[in-house]
């Protein structure tokens, strides 16, 4: 049967473009929809304006710390509306850029709703088209619990919008958005409560990361509420909220920001058409080859539910092009020491096993484990210290694991996941010589293990 296309894929965000660009190099005929916005949440309200505001959180330390250098300056003044415009303009900027690489490629581009009718056609703007293929890439979609008042709150895709920057505002949840959205807030100077139902934020991270975290947010003047949750949200006559924790207690804000999750993004996809199956948690199933249940239909990115990560998503669309269409290049995606960094203030960077995984893998454990104050900061008041942290396996020697916290965290991190990627020893690591003065250097000069 002659199908109008190759590959079909419904979704423009990271994994979705990438794997159409792709696809449409190795010659097969490939279309996307999207009915958002070019280039998915990552571009859009994700990774990018998010770093955007961070930098822009940053400078208020910068400030602060410049006086120990000699500078004088008048009283800084902020002005979100300036940040926020300038951030859409770059955004517009990359959206067009997205249009063009896909334009470029010789992928056909159509803009609106794509339903799946059958296992092999979609339905877009009133028109059907057939594809031997059809790729899933629709993404995630942030959640906020059902509970009375919800409607008073935000989420992170309208956070990137806000008219003003709220005075108070209460940020709702554990992982990297919260700490990362509670940080940007902070920074910029808003009244800012990070409020957690568990005991310590960022489950799944290395336990020196989330507890060095938690003491360097506290010394910055972060309101963190642990074991605690919400009842409901009232709005008052004034415009304020009033948040009813579940124990009773009562809070006051003008924003209250949920990041407690996202969903698969699936509303009417026409799943329902298909032989498409979803996991427990309410996302795509696949097979090692991105495969649904139904052999034409594929999905990849944030809609599977496993590494929720762009770079991720962009291997992924990778892989489905060369299996499909340059089955002689194909190479499965390493899901083993992906490096990842959280953009709180300061920065996370981690990569490899955290200590309890590798406790909990078997692994005869060694800790080096430093924390300083960094160069940069002896001038200054600032009492920030930096964390540095190596998980290595006393049998084999080889770096499990590597974790920091401090400025840049993420660009150094970085470097170091190649070097975990080739299987770097804890010797490759003392014999390289550090590059003099930096906080990286004390990666390789670590020599005393903290624990066994």
């Amino acid at each position: 049967m002659a199908y109008d296309f190759d590959l079909y894929v419904i979704g423009a965000g990271s994994g979705g473009v990438r794997a159409a660009r792709f696809a449409a190099g190795f010659g097969a005929k490939v279309a996307v929809a999207e009915s958002r916005y070019l280039g998915g949440t990552c571009v859009n309200v994700g990774c990018v304006p998010k770093k955007l505001l961070v930098y822009g959180a940053h400078f208020a330390e910068d400030f602060e710390q410049a006086s120990g250098f000699g500078w004088s300056l008048d009283e800084a003044q902020f002005d979100w509306a300036t940040l926020i415009a300038n951030k859409d303009r770059e955004i517009n900027r990359l959206n067009g850029i997205y249009r063009n690489l896909l334009v470029n490629s010789g992928v056909t581009l159509h803009e609106g709703h794509a339903k799946i009718v059958d296992p092999h056609q979609v339905e877009i703007n009133g028109e059907r088209y057939s594809a031997k293929n059809i790729l899933i890439a629709t993404g995630g979609w942030p959640q906020i619990p059902e509970i009375p008042g919800r409607e008073h709150a935000i989420s992170s895709n309208q956070a990137f919008f806000l008219k003003e920057l709220p005075k108070r505002v209460l940020v709702v949840g554990g992982g990297y958005i919260a700490v990362e959205f509670a940080g940007i807030f902070h920074g910029l100077g808003a009244e800012t409560t990070l409020l957690y139902r568990g005991e310590l934020f960022l489950r799944g991270f290395d336990g020196s990361v989330r507890k060095h975290l938690q003491e360097e947010l506290t010394k910055r003047g972060m309101n963190l509420q642990f074991n605690a949750d919400i009842e409901r949200i009232d709005k008052q006559a004034d415009g304020s909220l009033k948040v009813t924790l579940k124990d009773g207690r009562q809070l006051e804000a003008d924003c209250v920001f949920y990041a407690t999750g996202r969903r698969p993004m699936l509303d009417n996809l026409g799943l329902e058409n298909t032989g498409v199956k979803l996991d427990k948690k309410g996302f795509v199933e696949v097979d090692e080859l991105y495969q649904t249940a139904e052999p034409s239909i594929l999905a990849l990115g944030d809609v599977i539910g496993r590494v929720q990560l762009t770079p991720v998503a962009l291997a992924e669309g990778m892989a489905v092009a060369r299996r499909l269409f340059k089955p002689e290049q194909y190479r499965p995606v390493d899901y083993r020491m992906i490096p990842t960094a959280v953009f709180s203030l300061p920065n996370i960077g981690t990569v490899g096993l955290t200590e309890e995984q590798a406790r909990e893998a078997g692994h005869d454990v060694q800790i080096f484990e430093s924390r300083f104050r960094p160069m940069k900061l002896t001038l200054t008041e600032c009492q920030e210290r930096t964390l540095m942290k190596l998980v290595v396996d006393a049998q084999t020697d080889k770096v499990l694991g590597c974790h920091m916290v401090g400025p840049d965290a993420g660009e150094i991190v970085q470097g170091l996941a190649i070097a975990l990627k080739a299987g770097a020893t804890k010797r490759d690591f003392d014999e390289t010589i550090g590059v003099h003065p930096t906080a990286a250097e004390e990666f390789v000069t670590l020599r005393t293990p903290v624990a066994g």
